[in-house]
């Protein structure tokens, strides 16, 4: 296998690893039996994992990723840790399956780093990106579910303006929802060239002067749906929290709205009384258990953004599991 192109550079890899920092300790180690247990839910190319397990030696890692590639990649670089990494081929939203699998009760940390990794972007095979030609794959997951040839392909034009228009944002959408049936009428559509091609075509000249590549919130759109990111989403978060030990922290990156707002809805639900307002005491079972550590979402520096271009757009939001004994 190829190593993959280019330097991967971790996003906000210092602030990470200060905001899990307190979860990791060597007291709570020794306090837990000898270990604590990091998840990265999102492994990628494994740049962060790799920094916690040099940054913390008591630490367990149990890494998840749906992709296989990126899986074989981390494999390698955290070869020297390998008594204390267990990677699991998995979505995040099945972390529950995988900590059974594991006979592991509780975790002291989570990552999520959410997006499409540096792999599946730099590889051109994957369909990913809207400036190379590539078959319309989009999965991150190449070993099963939908395609986005297949999306494309076999919406019709409502769905796949609903698409574009929720998960892209994308105010055109119904125009280009119509351009690529039109283009389908003629054979189908399965080159990622010629779809950046019709999104450009279908957006008016004048929208396409800012913003960046015209095909940008399509090619987008169409990855959330292939690869249901935001519906698994809303169901990590909650399972994620609930695993947490009393003291144990979560971090999560996002990379648009969508995934930022039901990230501050995760936690915010979890960091406010449930109980009546009215009253002079907190009823039991009905406090916070979580404390946020980020003022709303952090965004990275400019000299953050220098160094990795890619951190340009990402928003980082923290919280640690209160209640109970750490």
């Amino acid at each position: 296998m190829q190593q993959p192109r280019g330097k991967h550079v971790p996003v906000l890899l210092e602030r990470c690893l200060d905001l899990l920092a307190p979860a990791l300790t060597v007291d709570r180690a020794q306090r837990a039996g000898g270990r604590t247990y990091h998840v990265d839910a999102t492994l990628g190319l494994g740049g962060h994992a790799e920094a916690v397990l040099q940054r913390h030696p008591e630490t367990v890692l149990i890494g998840l990723d749906r992709d296989t590639e990126a899986l074989e990649h981390s494999r390698r670089r955290l070869a020297p840790f390998a008594d204390r990494v267990h990677l699991v081929h998995a979505v995040y939203d099945e972390l529950p399956r995988v900590l059974r699998d594991l006979r592991i009760a509780r975790i002291d940390s989570i990552l999520f780093d959410l997006g499409v990794s540096s792999l599946q972007l730099d590889e051109a095979d994957r369909g990913f990106a809207y400036a190379q030609d590539a078959p319309l794959d989009m999965r991150m997951d190449q070993t099963r579910g939908m395609t986005a040839e297949q999306v494309v392909n076999t919406y019709d034009a409502g769905q796949l303006a609903r698409v574009l228009r929720v998960y892209g944002e994308e105010k055109f959408a119904s125009r280009i929802a119509a351009s690529i049936l039109k283009e389908r009428a003629k054979g189908p559509l399965t080159s990622s060239a010629r779809l950046a091609e019709l999104v450009r075509d279908a957006i008016p000249a004048a929208a396409r002067r800012t913003g960046g590549h015209p095909a940008k919130r399509t090619f987008q759109a169409l990855r959330i749906e292939v690869n249901r990111e935001l519906v698994v989403l809303e169901a990590a978060l909650p399972a994620a929290l609930d695993v947490l030990t009393p003291g144990g922290r979560i971090v999560v990156m996002s990379y648009h709205s969508l995934e930022d707002r039901i990230t501050k809805q995760a936690f915010a639900a979890r960091a406010r009384s449930t109980g009546p307002v009215d009253l002079p005491v907190e009823l039991p079972g009905t406090g916070p258990t979580l404390r946020l550590l980020t003022r709303g979402a952090e965004l990275p520096s400019e000299s953050e953004v220098a160094e990795n271009p890619r951190a340009a757009s990402v928003r980082l939001r923290a919280a640690e599991k209160i209640g109970g004994e750490a």
